[in-house]
């Protein structure tokens, strides 16, 4: 599976309505993942240009998109980014390809 991190921002209506029925929203965004074959491997909630983020394991793509073309329906988010993440451990093999690469793309204007 795939792994993908997704920063959210909520909107002013939906912070209100949290503050008036506080609720666990990892468990939404679980039930979500699974009704895509995935998981929520973590949910936090931060300070900044960002209300939090939630890192996910998801079969492909599509899927991916899929999640968070959803979740932004809603009208409950008023900014969202999702990203595929991968372990520092697989640089290695992705700089080998990169390497690979080099020798056949040209840059514009060559």
């Amino acid at each position: 599976m795939a792994k993908y991190v997704t920063f959210f921002s909520y909107t002013d209506e939906t912070w209100a309505k949290m503050i008036a029925n506080p609720s666990d929203r990892r468990a939404a965004v679980q039930a979500a993942a699974e009704s895509l074959g995935g998981n929520v491997e973590a949910a936090y909630f931060m300070f900044g240009s960002y209300d939090g983020f939630v890192i996910t394991d998801l079969p492909d793509s599509a899927r991916a998109a899929g999640l968070s073309i959803a979740v932004s329906s809603t009208g409950a988010i008023r900014s969202l980014e999702t990203h595929e993440i991968f372990a520092s451990s697989d640089l290695p093999a992705v700089l080998e390809r990169a390497a690979a690469v080099q020798g056949a793309y040209r840059e514009p204007g060559s």
